[in-house]
């Protein structure tokens, strides 16, 4: 491996990290801490300790975003860990939402971009172990721009709507693009949740085969009752036919 001495230190320090995925604890302020601490050790100094000075994000010559003072970063994320254990909300749309608000604390004097992307996976592995494989960061560097643009948009409007609805769109493109390169057959669980991280809230067996146009009305009906068996969607009380995400 040949380059500048950092960028080496960076990509050798998140391959260990990857590598322990499963060993941190997607609710636990320590695991959260300890994974930065892998991911910057010998690029910053104090890696896996909050930050303890102002800190902002800039853009070209602007500032983008003021980071809440130092001395609440450690009761705002102990607010939004809490978060996590105690919403009834999707994985999906929780993990976006930690994402965004982590990036808004700005926990850490670098490395919080790595971290919220990181930690995400950390989160959605646990949903599915699909999620593990996807290659979304890489969506992510290829729309850095607009990446941005949502977090802005979202700091301006003091909701996380805007970057939610981005990170699915992110996702959905992750997960189309696993499935597209995947060699071996496609289990009906990569398709479920292939499908249900498009941010679909109702929908019918038709739908799902435009969707996913080489299966037969077999293999989507035994997906979709495989779906309300494992409770990823439910069919309605009344008659119609579309199921509710």
């Amino acid at each position: 491996m040949f380059g500048p001495p950092k960028d080496i230190k960076e990509v050798t320090n998140a391959i260990k990290v990857y590598e322990q995925l499963n060993k941190f604890n997607p609710h636990s302020v320590k695991s959260f801490q300890d994974a930065h601490k892998m991911l910057m050790q010998g690029l910053i100094p104090n890696a896996g300790r909050y930050r303890s000075t102002g800190a902002g994000i800039v853009q070209g010559r602007q500032l983008a975003h003021v980071a809440p003072p130092a001395h609440n970063v450690p009761t705002l994320m102990k607010e939004l860990f809490s978060y996590l254990k105690r919403s009834n909300e999707l994985p999906l749309i929780k993990s976006c939402v930690f994402h965004y608000e982590m990036e808004f604390i700005h926990p850490f004097p670098d490395g919080n971009g790595r971290m919220g992307r990181l930690w995400q996976s950390v989160l959605l592995k646990q949903y599915s172990p699909v999620f593990e494989y996807l290659p979304f960061e890489t969506l992510i560097s290829r729309n850095q721009k607009n990446y941005y643009r949502a977090l802005s948009v979202c700091d301006k409007q003091g909701a996380s709507t805007v970057f939610i609805i981005f990170m699915l769109k992110i996702l959905s493109q992750s997960l189309d693009e696993l499935l597209e390169h995947r060699s071996g057959p496609i289990l009906n669980t990569d398709r479920i949740h292939s499908f249900l991280a498009s941010g679909i809230k109702e929908f019918t067996r038709k739908d799902y085969m435009k969707h996913f146009k080489t299966i037969s009305s077999a293999t989507a009906s035994r997906d979709i009752k495989l779906a309300v068996a494992k409770k990823l969607v439910k069919k309605p009380v009344t008659k119609t036919k579309r199921l509710i995400k």
